[in-house]
């Protein structure tokens, strides 16, 4: 497409980590964590490319192992997302995914749930959420939760099951629910923004750097995927995220 903008997939990763230290370099179904998230967004159409941004040498050079591209920032960033914002001011580049180190996409077409609406809007800052169905997810604070207006912007994130259904004995039969999916997408302008902003009261409390946004007043647009995906927190979901990676095709390249 002539004048289309150009996508650059960017995968923030830390070797440190309180809960699961070297998370990316954790091995599954004999490749480290990180390659399986650079796979499985290398594949998706309309992305131009795909970089990790790690403060570690360890990471940069597992990625370089598999032919992926790597840059080291080692600055001291704030969140995943102000590190993204770091390459951006290395980088050229229209619109930047950011998509967390420990999401593996189970399908490319969940890129394109976000991506396409993104680049044919006029929103700076977007991201996914999917319907949750376990009260258990509900009620887990490691679940972030996502509630939207009726035009799919968001109006709060949180780590609490919410909304709060007062009359009803599980929350999630309400259909309410939607965890928000580890990834974001910017234009250019907004990336810098948010990433020049102080830290929010709110981002503090929750630990969620998308909070920051919201409490400046910079809207979020949120669109729903149907599309499942493995979040890996701790060592032991390696195990069933194997099992579940091992029953799939593998993800065919754009190349």
């Amino acid at each position: 497409m002539p004048n289309r903008p150009s996508v650059t997939a960017v995968i923030p990763a830390r070797f440190g980590s309180s809960r699961f230290p070297g998370k990316p370099l954790a091995m599954l179904l004999g490749k480290p964590l990180i390659q399986h998230v650079y796979e499985r967004v290398q594949g998706a159409s309309g992305i131009d490319q795909v970089l990790v941004a790690t403060d570690d040498e360890r990471i940069r050079t597992a990625v370089e192992k598999f032919g992926g591209r790597a840059i080291l920032t080692k600055e001291p960033y704030r969140t995943g997302t102000d590190r993204v914002a770091g390459v951006a001011r290395q980088l050229p580049g229209d619109i930047f995914l950011n998509l967390q180190g420990d999401e593996i996409a189970l399908t490319v077409e969940l890129f394109g749930d976000l991506i396409r609406p993104f680049c044919a809007g006029r929103a700076g800052m977007g991201t996914l959420k999917r319907r949750l169905t376990a009260e258990a997810d509900v009620q887990n604070p490691g679940v972030v939760k996502v509630v939207t207006d009726h035009e799919g912007r968001a109006l709060y994130f949180s780590r609490a099951p919410v909304p709060h259904v007062r009359d009803a004995r599980e929350q999630v039969a309400a259909g309410l629910h939607h965890v928000h999916l580890g990834i974001y997408i910017y234009r250019r302008e907004t990336l810098l923004r948010f990433a020049g902003l102080p830290t929010g009261v709110l981002e503090e409390a929750e630990k969620l750097e998308q909070l920051r946004a919201l409490e400046h007043g910079l809207p979020i647009q949120v669109w729903e995927t149907a599309h499942p995906s493995l979040r890996i927190d701790t060592a032991e979901d390696l195990a069933e995220a194997a099992d579940v990676l091992s029953k799939l095709e593998p993800c065919p390249s754009n190349s």
